[in-house]
């Protein structure tokens, strides 16, 4: 294994509670844990065809993601330059993390990109310290949340078979991914919110930290966090701009402690309908994965 501490990637379906966990995490005194970040896969083909440093951290502060780490593009050229003039993936990608984490005073970082999911395997492969928490939802409840955003935010309704075939697909790939990568572990949502203590001291154990109160707090500091996404997000070939207040909105759960109230929401808010048009896509792996299903 490597001499550095295991760093955590948080991996999910959307709407499944990757920020929870990630605000749990990041609360940690020796760790903190980025936001979403997306441009790995495009900075490790650059350094594998040969990019210089300057280059490298280009492709890092050209991403539409690059103003939520307030960091400095000339600064983190010169960490990846302490590589080499052209620093291998790992030493490029680990200049980037670690300029983070010295700049949030934190001893050790890792990652919430729930995309990631899908790119377990090559992460793995190039950082041996990578260990992924796979975030597992009830598929009704993160499909009722993806509605309600949807309509939020444009104002359309959104195909309930869809989000089942989404979330279906995500979690079995995501699974089949965790099989071919040394350290992989999965935690339900509904075991954040309702057994927080004993399922957050189970992942500290598997990130080799040690307990601290103060993940439990989470909540108390995590709209200071949240302050760095306060801006707009800027659209891309595929994406629309988002703008700040959005992506505040997206996240305001986490800033208040767990509720039971936030579990099995599609019992008393999900139509029937509704409830019976997803089962129908996804009832076999609900069951699989001991939700009831059924109503």
């Amino acid at each position: 294994m490597s001499e550095r501490g295991p760093a955590p990637f948080i991996v999910g379906s959307p709407r499944s509670g990757t920020t929870l966990l990630r605000m749990m995490l990041d609360a940690h005194p020796e760790l903190t844990v980025l936001p979403e970040t997306h441009f790995l896969p495009e900075l490790i083909e650059a350094t594998e065809n040969g990019a210089t440093a300057s280059e490298a951290a280009h492709v890092v502060a050209e991403h539409r993601r690059w103003n939520d780490f307030h960091l400095d593009e000339g600064e983190l050229a010169a960490r990846m330059q302490a590589a080499g003039e052209r620093p291998d993936p790992a030493s490029a990608v680990r200049a980037f993390f670690d300029l983070y984490a010295e700049k949030q005073g934190k001893q050790r970082w890792g990652d919430k990109t729930p995309e990631y999911a899908l790119a377990m395997s090559q992460i793995s492969l190039l950082l041996p310290e990578a260990r992924f928490i796979h975030v597992i939802r009830d598929g009704r409840d993160a499909a009722l949340s993806r509605i309600r955003w949807k309509l939020q935010r444009t104002g359309k309704p959104a195909n309930i078979e869809r989000l089942a075939r989404r979330w279906k697909r995500w979690i079995k790939r995501a699974r089949e991914q965790g099989k071919q990568v040394p350290h992989y572990t999965e935690v339900r949502y509904e075991d954040l919110i309702l057994e927080t203590e004993t399922t957050l001291r189970r992942l500290c154990e598997f990130l080799d930290l040690p307990w601290d109160d103060a993940v439990l707090e989470y909540h108390t500091r995590a709209s200071e966090r949240l302050e760095e996404i306060a801006h707009e997000l800027p659209e891309s070939e595929d994406r629309r701009a988002l703008a700040g207040d959005q992506r505040l909105a997206k996240h305001a759960m986490t800033t208040k402690p767990p509720t039971a109230d936030r579990v099995a929401v599609w019992r008393t808010e999900m139509e029937d309908a509704d409830r019976e048009r997803f089962e129908s896509v996804a009832g076999d792996l609900l069951d699989e994965l001991g939700y009831p299903v059924g109503g």
